[in-house]
């Protein structure tokens, strides 16, 4: 909820200054991100006995697609409805985070 209203936020607000930093420290937590929301999912599937080998390829399958089709359209629409899609994304975020409550 706490990003989708920045993201509500920063739409109305002033241009957003971009900076894609690589260093060591901003990758480590990112990375540590990741392996938490990972472990996450694994002790979910341990808990319901899952088809391990079925789940990996088809969560594979689905995030690459929905990544090419998700990039495709941004790519198409990202400077033309650029605050209006950030807008729409904070609403969404806020509204899984009620759901999720």
């Amino acid at each position: 909820m706490i990003i989708g209203a920045n993201m509500v936020r920063e739409a109305f607000g002033e241009e957003e200054r971009l900076d894609a930093n690589m260093n060591p420290a901003s990758m480590f937590l990112l990375a540590i991100a990741t392996s938490i929301d990972a472990l996450a999912v694994g002790i979910t599937f341990a808990f319901f006995n899952v088809n391990l080998l079925l789940a990996i390829t088809l969560i594979g399958i689905i995030t690459f697609a929905l990544s090419v089709i998700g990039t495709k359209i941004g790519n198409r629409f990202g400077d033309k409805y650029e605050n209006n899609a950030e807008f729409l994304g904070g609403v969404i975020l806020i509204l899984l985070g009620i759901k999720i409550l």
